[in-house]
């Protein structure tokens, strides 16, 4: 049953870290046109209808009735080229959406309510099982979160602000892939396993705290500290061949998924009235995910050991941005570090992860209450030469390889206050 341990660990890892990836791999940790535009480094300004995501202490600073949506347009290059292949296999062409929406409103001077819905985490990765494997095997993943946060700010004065949300995380996973194969002792030869597939979807709550601190229209500084998030998750399994070798196809299953902690801490600096620049260290606490384990509902995959070490480690992005005013229009720019928690041992095709350099560049319109934001970004992964397995080790858990990745998102905004 050696194998068939690896390959159920295998799938749970895919599923287990794709359902918490929100700062690496195959999703960006940005939201909103603006902020976007500015690199991503907005938690010391957080002064529109995104603050909710990245600061929620400045949504106090809406004096107005204010709605915002934005939308974003997210669309990966991602090769693999096997030391077995001659020549680099790419990823199928795929777009993935991504977004938030946010309306809230003063209670009083000094009290803001509302509420906003966003995606912090979506996307996947879908390949040729021939050209992976071999063999005309299903090989996708595709990941979705959705948050909704009611949300509560507070001027304690005009330097001080305050606020918190309550973060209400639905998480969506599915995952097709070959379930490689199981080495039989007697007589001894090697069964191929099929189709592995499965669903699951799952709550988990969370807490957003944030700070902001303005001594003057020139300077301001922000934190926020996201707290972990157990998420439930649950759904169906199945393995085509597993009935073989005595256990049921399919099986229902449940685990426990630790969204790690997230803590941020910005400046913004107006040297004019016209220029903004922005900076932010972002800390991610990815060495959470040390341990993973599924519990499958039928005996026969029950007896399985579905535990597996990540081995993850803390990261730390860090974050540019600069705004420059032209009457109603604006003009922004920035760049953003992203290194990658995962070692070589747990990397796949379907689960990437890259050290990112990233530029970004935007504009916005401004006029009476009304906004208009774009943005664009550039994400250059760096090139991950993963080597093979120490000799001995028969099938490897990770894709050994040469594996590529670059990343466009061309993000939109829409606000009005009134």
């Amino acid at each position: 049953m050696k194998r068939l341990k690896r390959s159920i660990t295998l799938v749970a890892f895919l599923a287990l870290i794709s359902s918490v990836a929100f700062a690496n791999g195959l999703n960006l940790n940005g939201l909103g046109a603006r902020a976007v535009a500015m690199g991503g480094a907005f938690v010391g300004l957080a002064d529109d209808y995104t603050a909710v995501y990245w600061n929620p202490a400045g949504l106090a600073q809406l004096k107005k009735k204010t709605f915002g949506i934005s939308g974003s347009l997210i669309i990966p290059s991602q090769t693999y080229k096997s030391p077995l292949a001659s020549e680099a296999v790419k990823a199928e062409s795929k777009i993935y959406p991504a977004g938030l929406i946010g309306f809230y409103f003063p209670a009083s001077d000094k009290l803001t309510l509302g509420i906003g819905v966003y995606t912090p985490s979506g996307l996947g990765s879908k390949w040729k099982g021939s050209e992976i494997y071999g063999m005309d095997y299903e090989l996708l993943s595709f990941i979705g979160v959705l948050t909704i946060s009611p949300v509560i700010a507070y001027e304690i004065n005009e330097q001080i602000m305050v606020g918190a949300t309550l973060n209400l995380n639905y998480g969506m996973f599915s995952i097709s892939r070959w379930a490689g194969l199981q080495a039989v002792p007697f007589p001894p030869f090697l069964f191929n396993m099929g189709q592995y597939e499965e669903d699951s979807t799952g709550w988990g709550v969370s807490g957003t705290f944030g700070l902001l601190v303005k001594p003057s229209d020139a300077f301001s500084f922000g934190l926020t500290y996201r707290t972990a998030s157990k998420i439930s998750m649950s759904g169906d399994a199945s393995i085509e061949n597993i009935s073989a070798l005595g256990a049921s196809t399919k099986t229902e299953f449940e685990r426990k998924v630790t969204s790690p902690m997230w803590f941020a801490a910005g400046i913004a600096l107006k040297p004019t009235d016209k220029l903004t620049f922005t900076a932010d260290a972002q800390y991610t606490n990815w060495g959470k995910l040390d341990e993973l384990e599924t519990e499958f509902t039928d005996p026969t995959w029950g007896a399985v050991d579905g535990t597996l070490k990540l081995d993850w480690v803390d990261k730390i992005q860090w974050r540019f941005g600069l705004e420059y005013l032209l009457s109603k229009w604006a003009l922004r720019a920035g760049y953003y570090y992203d290194p990658a928690p995962a070692p070589d041992k747990t990397f796949t095709v379907l689960m990437p992860q890259f050290d990112y350099n990233a530029i970004t560049f935007g504009f916005g319109y401004a006029s009476n209450g009304f906004l208009l934001d774009f943005a664009a970004e550039y994400l250059m992964g760096k090139d991950r030469d993963v080597a093979p397995y120490p000799s001995g080790v028969l099938f490897p858990e990770n894709n050994p390889g040469l594996h590529t990745m670059s990343i466009w998102s061309f993000e939109f905004g829409l606000g009005y206050g009134w």
